[in-house]
């Protein structure tokens, strides 16, 4: 008896309604309390569910901001030709007097010695002169030409060639573009200032820049035989040449061979000058980033 009771009770679930009285509203309850378990679970899980997914849409959008702004961005052709006018622009400040003006430089020889070989002339720097403003260091007819075009600086160096016989001093004048630089070229070709068909007389320009202990001592303005310029980018290029062994200034225009050895040793060294300091930029890549 015992044991069928036993087996009847150990038969029943614990929480059966037949077993305690009202146990239908305690089946209920507990019912409600599972149900109410299984439905806070869900909600967690629902939960955890969409802030995965917020998680990875953020994780994907930032992903693609990321990737957006690692894409190189495109500059218009006006813009990257100011920046890159910008840069040339900036060079005479932010090169060292002896880049702009460097301890040698080589020119082809005038048309009278080329002979077809390979025959190249050397000059070397004497000294550098302190920058001087637009007003100093250039004839008086110059300065009001410098001027107009809004000028801000001159820098000037003085060169022997490598034969020891001429001395060049060449100025550098600093303009705000390439437009002001040509206008003053342009104005220094003018007959009044060039001379134009008057072999006497010396084309107004740059004055020297002597320096004491070297050969360019005694380099003044009355020993100057020849004076030219020109101009590349924002910078107008201006020289001037005499004997490095104090002979009396001849008119050097009478002479073919004469001229044509120092108007060589001009250009070329003020084109050797140009070469770095007007140097056309490169153009300009955007990396894409913040603020590019």
């Amino acid at each position: 008896m015992t044991g069928d009771q036993g087996q009847g009770r150990s038969a029943w679930p614990a929480w059966d309604p037949g077993l305690l009285p009202g146990g239908q509203a305690e089946s209920r309850a507990a019912g409600r309390r599972l149900d109410g378990q299984h439905g806070q679970h869900g909600r967690r899980r629902a939960v955890v569910i969409v802030a995965a997914i917020i998680g990875i849409a953020g994780l994907g959008l930032s992903a693609i901001q990321v990737t957006t702004g690692l894409l190189p961005r495109k500059f218009t052709a006006t813009q990257q030709q100011q920046i890159m006018a910008w840069e040339v622009n900036a060079r005479w400040r932010e090169l060292p007097a002896g880049a702009i003006f460097p301890a040698t430089t080589t020119y082809p020889p005038p048309e009278a010695l080329n002979d077809g070989g390979a025959l190249t002339l050397t000059t070397s720097r004497v000294g550098i002169a302190p920058q001087a403003s637009c007003q100093q260091g250039v004839d008086l007819a110059v300065a009001p030409v410098l001027e107009r075009g809004g000028c801000q600086a001159l820098l000037r160096a003085t060169y022997v060639d490598g034969t020891g016989t001429y001395l060049a001093t060449v100025g550098v004048a600093v303009f705000p573009g390439t437009a002001q630089a040509t206008a003053a070229q342009q104005a220094l070709m003018s007959p009044s200032l060039s001379h134009a068909g008057n072999v006497n007389a010396l084309a107004a320009g740059v004055q020297t820049a002597s320096f004491a202990g070297t050969p360019a001592a005694g380099f003044t303005d009355g020993r100057r035989q020849l004076s030219g310029s020109l101009s590349e980018g924002p910078y107008l290029f201006l020289y001037t040449i005499g004997y490095a062994d104090g002979r009396p200034t001849v008119p050097v225009g009478v002479d073919g061979y004469t001229d044509g050895e120092m108007s060589s040793l001009g250009t070329g060294l003020a084109d050797s000058i140009a070469s770095k300091l007007a140097a056309a930029a490169p153009v300009p890549q955007c990396p894409g980033a913040v603020g590019c």
